[in-house]
């Protein structure tokens, strides 16, 4: 009949099955036995959770998606309103929860944690009490709210934290790591931070020797002192990671072609022990000649916008992004003589490319750690893996527009899009990382079955590796010619089985 629905999304049954074996539903118990509210907290974040990952959008559109399921949500939109205040209000026993039920599912590796921040803009003009003017990470001129996010040593979210977007992002990493060693109940004798170069304070790095733990943070070459930055760029007394018998000259290689060629994707490094205020540790430099290329690209295709737009005319307003072609744009209103130029001339600062240049191919970081430079590097390495998270969240998640005002409301959005994130890491991890994140979210969101009265539901997804890989790793499967009502039934009660 016209208007009856027939076509459902059965991608978030392997979400599901996550979550439950996260036990989030028994955190949802335990914080609904606390309170007198009447609706199903559980069924509330379980989809609000299942649509952020297969239907991002606002709440109101979410509430509207979760129809799509091939399981109808019961609660109503008042609900799922009246629900964020309680998802705000136990953030942190949340986390915790999840944090040890996770450890039921998966090894976590917290010897290494990683901590960084971002920050969100809202569609506002007034400022409020979260919502504050701040450094928009996307050159933004709205009120922002900031994000910190710690992830372990695989890659798995740890815990995020929100604050006031005017915030200084240093203030946040030793309270909130503070509390992930407390409430995680982490050994933290055992615990190596990395961070960068933004949240590099002294405080911070002092906070981080205690108990014998360690830091690997990087380092800005541009921010050195002169005596550290000489040392950083002398071309000799340079080494390839496992080799202490050979040291190199830079010198040497790049004014020999074999030599360089041989070396082209060579990571060279040297130490220079060095100490701020109250923490002796050492400079790590690297070098690549591969990064040096890749620098030198990068900005020569940029040299070339910046001319172009001088050819043609159409120097528009400076940005404030590194990478920017418009920074190496010069302008000049006033003659030689100093009076007012009737129009702006341009040209290209040359002193900025070599200022630039000489940054080409090296790589910095600070540690207190003493032993194998591979496992140092390595640890570094890791920290793309939280931009990763980030880029997730507000591209793939749609993380903003926040169509919400009040904080506690816009905290507990922030959190789900948190336990999205983790869940989304989780099932990345339990594939083995074999796919990109658009193969998994579109094969997710394209798992569609169309319901045949009185049969059951056909498949109209089509099958393919991955699709194979899930039905093998969660044991039920969504490809057969028609699935009957009573099979679905299974299935539902397979991904609510903790097993």
């Amino acid at each position: 009949s016209p208007g009856l629905k027939r076509e459902f999304n059965v991608g978030y049954l392997f979400l599901e099955k996550l979550y439950y074996q996260l036990k989030l539903n028994e955190i949802c118990n335990s914080i609904s036995n606390n309170y007198k509210f009447q609706f199903d907290l559980n069924e509330i974040l379980s989809y609000l959770i299942y649509a952020r990952i297969i239907y991002p959008s606002s709440k109101l559109e979410t509430f509207k998606q979760c129809q799509n399921f091939i399981e109808q949500p019961k609660f109503k939109l008042h609900d799922e309103y009246r629900a964020l205040s309680y998802i705000a209000n136990n953030m942190d026993f949340i986390q915790q929860q999840l944090f040890n039920n996770s450890k039921d599912v998966i090894n976590r590796n917290s010897s290494v944690i990683y901590y960084d921040c971002t920050n969100y803009f809202f569609d506002i003009d007034i400022e409020d009490d979260l919502r504050k003017y701040g450094i928009s990470k996307e050159h933004r001129p709205n009120p922002i709210v900031g994000m910190g996010l710690f992830m372990d040593g695989d890659g798995l979210p740890l815990s995020c934290n929100i604050f006031p977007g005017n915030q200084n992002e240093q203030k946040t990493l030793i309270p909130e790591e503070t509390k992930i060693i407390n409430n995680f109940k982490l050994d933290s004798t055992k615990i190596i931070l990395c961070t960068d170069a933004g949240l590099s304070s002294d405080e911070i790095k002092k906070f981080n020797i205690k108990d014998n733990r360690g830091f690997v943070i990087t380092q800005s070459l541009k921010k050195l002192n002169n005596i550290d930055k000489q040392k950083a760029f002398d071309r000799s007394e340079w080494r390839i990671p496992g080799d202490l018998k050979h040291t190199y000259n830079l010198d040497d290689i790049f004014n020999n072609d074999s030599l360089k060629d041989k070396h082209y994707e060579t990571l060279f490094y040297k130490i220079i022990q060095t100490e701020t205020k109250s923490v002796k540790q050492d400079l790590i430099v690297t070098f690549c000649f591969k990064y040096f290329d890749y620098n030198r690209n990068i900005r020569k295709s940029q040299i070339e916008r910046a001319k172009k737009s001088i050819d043609e005319n159409n120097v528009t307003r400076k940005g404030k992004n590194q990478n920017d072609y418009r920074r190496f744009i010069n302008s000049y209103n006033s003659t030689d003589n100093g009076e007012v130029a009737e129009n702006i001339t341009y040209s290209i600062d040359e002193d900025l490319i070599k200022e630039e240049e000489q940054y080409d191919g090296y790589y910095a970081l600070t540690t207190n750690l003493v032993g194998n430079i591979d496992d140092i590097l390595k640890i570094v390495k890791g920290r793309w893996e939280i931009e990763e998270s980030f880029r997730i969240m507000k591209s793939d998640f749609l993380a903003r527009p926040i169509n919400l005002s009040r904080d506690d409301r816009i905290k507990a959005h922030f959190m789900t899009c948190f336990i999205s994130l983790f869940i989304y890491r989780l099932l990345e991890k339990k594939l083995d990382y074999k796919y990109t994140t658009s193969q998994i979210l579109d094969t997710l969101r394209n798992m569609n079955m169309l319901e045949q009265k009185g049969l059951g539901f056909e498949p109209i997804y089509e099958r393919s590796n991955l699709t194979d890989d899930l039905h093998d790793l969660f044991k039920y499967n969504t490809d057969f010619e028609i699935i009957s009502y009573k099979k679905i039934k299974k299935i539902f009660d397979n991904t609510k089985n903790l097993k």
